[in-house]
């Protein structure tokens, strides 16, 4: 299955890490690699990355990713980066097949949670989130986090960062068929900003967003300092 991976923002709070985010090196490697890396592992057969501020070093390292590992890696170029990251998933759309995966570069995780979603019963499901149930994990910044409240049968019933009361965390581990890009599409048509939750929330709207809980494996949203020691601790 293709992986579609969102490597496109700035990353202001890693910059005293890295002049950009996708490259911020994490015991070892730029944390676009391990993403890339674990995608594979998971399941990836090959790979979409969305590009955006400052292009050519991200590109540059990922012809040499590709090189070095075999990985098939195309490069798609958002030039609206800096708005919500749906539109980096709507830049890609040409270069998607009818499902694919859909990661954050910034999103460390278990290569065996990506590899439980692809295993899964999917039926009926315009998309698969991987959902984190242990809102209570050390290691979440809940400030920050897109939050989830469920439904019957682990339908997403609402997504968002504000949500008064929320039953799991989105991990930035995505099943996605095309009917997210219909959903993007329509959003921005009526109005919306292009956000990628403005896009699962419509799909579950129509009852056709569904969770996966990932079990308890470990995972890890890259976005500041204190998130990047914690990856160092874990992964070096």
């Amino acid at each position: 299955m293709k992986c579609l991976i969102i490597a496109a923002g700035q990353g202001t709070r890693l910059r005293s890490l890295a002049a950009s985010k996708p490259l911020a090196r994490v015991a070892g490697a730029p944390l676009v690699e391990h993403v890339a890396r674990s995608a594979a592992a998971g399941g990836a057969t090959g790979f979409v990355v969305v590009t955006g501020y400052e292009p050519e070093p991200v590109e540059a390292f990922l012809a040499s990713l590709a090189e070095r590992t075999g990985f098939p890696i195309e490069i798609v170029r958002n030039e609206d980066w800096a708005h919500p990251n749906g539109l980096s998933v709507l830049a890609a759309a040409p270069r998607l097949d009818s499902e694919f995966i859909l990661l954050m570069s910034d999103h460390l995780f278990d290569p065996a949670i990506l590899g439980d979603m692809i295993a899964a019963d999917r039926t009926g499901a315009a998309l698969t989130l991987g959902a984190d149930h242990r809102i209570d994990n050390p290691l979440l910044d809940l400030d920050d986090a897109t939050k989830i409240e469920l439904g019957e049968e682990g339908r997403i019933r609402r997504i968002g960062k504000t949500l008064p009361s929320y039953d799991a965390i989105d991990t930035g581990i995505f099943i996605a068929t095309t009917e997210l890009l219909e959903a993007l599409r329509a959003s921005l048509a009526a109005g919306g900003t292009g956000s990628l939750s403005e896009g699962v929330q419509a799909l579950a709207d129509q009852r056709r967003a569904f969770t996966r809980d990932i079990g308890g494996r470990w995972w890890l949203d890259v976005d500041d300092e204190a998130a990047f020691a914690k990856a160092e601790a874990a992964l070096g």
